[in-house]
């Protein structure tokens, strides 16, 4: 079922909203859709409630001319929760996805989350200024401020669908479908040029490091192994958090940064793995 979420500041977000039982959110990553998890949704949904949006200016939430912003997503998801009054779900976030429920745990604490799975996020996205060489293997950093700037600079620019198109070749595997390639893509370039590289900008600069400690839930960590986001980062998130799984997906199992779309049904049973009952 497709529904619909006011916000408190006036935007409007789309999000699916199928099954029964206990709830499984699914957040999505930067400038992508809940399609990506179209997969997931079917099979989850025969035996949970299973809630996917589209953050903001996203898929098929329309674009809003405003809180293009990290924590005004997570402030969305918990409005969200309250409108569908949910008290317990496990959560689950990809790329930008993981970093919304990591503002939502910083914000509201774990009191409403069952269980956790990040997939392929780094810790820091951008090398922040008191990192040493490996403290930014660690956090996943994949490069400094004045880098960030100039690719947010293409982003927003006339060019902004080849800089797009160039950040999704290098998150896929090599030899991926072309059908679902540009499924891929056509989501990527759907919302606004200046709002996704404004979102950009915010997603890269927050260091996440000092809240893994914080997070008391059994955590599933996921990681490819030929995926941009270096393992060694998701291996030193695992060590940070009291109570955590890491699986890597490998190439031939869709071990990129999209493991739940190139290879659902292996991931599919990574996730049920983790959320049967102990």
């Amino acid at each position: 079922m497709n529904k619909t979420l006011l916000t408190s500041d006036g935007a409007r977000i789309s999000y699916v909203d199928d099954g029964a039982g206990e709830v499984l959110i699914l957040l999505h990553g930067w400038s992508q859709s809940a399609a990506m998890f179209r997969h997931q949704i079917a099979e989850f949904s025969r035996t949970r409630r299973v809630i996917a949006p589209d953050f903001r200016g996203h898929g098929t939430s329309p674009d809003a001319a405003h809180g293009h912003r990290i924590y005004r997503f997570a402030a969305d998801i918990a409005e969200l929760m309250a409108q569908e009054r949910i008290d317990r779900a496990t959560m689950l976030g990809w790329s930008m996805g993981a970093s919304v429920l990591w503002a939502y745990i910083d914000i509201h604490g774990t009191a409403a989350i069952d269980r956790c799975i990040f997939v392929d996020e780094p810790a820091s996205v951008m090398r922040q200024p008191d990192m040493t060489d490996d403290d930014m293997t660690d956090a996943g950093a994949l490069f400094d401020a004045a880098t960030m700037v100039t690719i947010a600079a293409q982003l927003a620019g006339p060019e902004s669908h080849i800089a797009r198109e160039a950040f999704l070749d290098g998150m896929i595997t090599e030899g991926i479908a072309s059908d679902l390639r540009r499924f891929l893509l056509d989501e990527n370039c759907r919302p606004d040029a200046r709002s996704i590289a404004s979102l950009f900008v915010d997603h890269c600069s927050i260091d996440w490091r000092d809240l893994f400690p914080r997070v008391d839930r059994p955590v599933l960590v996921i990681a490819g192994r030929v995926s941009h986001v270096g393992v060694r980062s998701q291996e030193w998130i695992c060590t940070q958090l009291p109570n955590a799984t890491l699986v890597v997906f490998e190439e031939h199992d869709g071990g990129a940064h999209f493991p739940f779309i190139e290879a659902p049904s292996v991931f599919n049973a990574v996730l049920a793995d983790f959320l049967a009952p102990a």
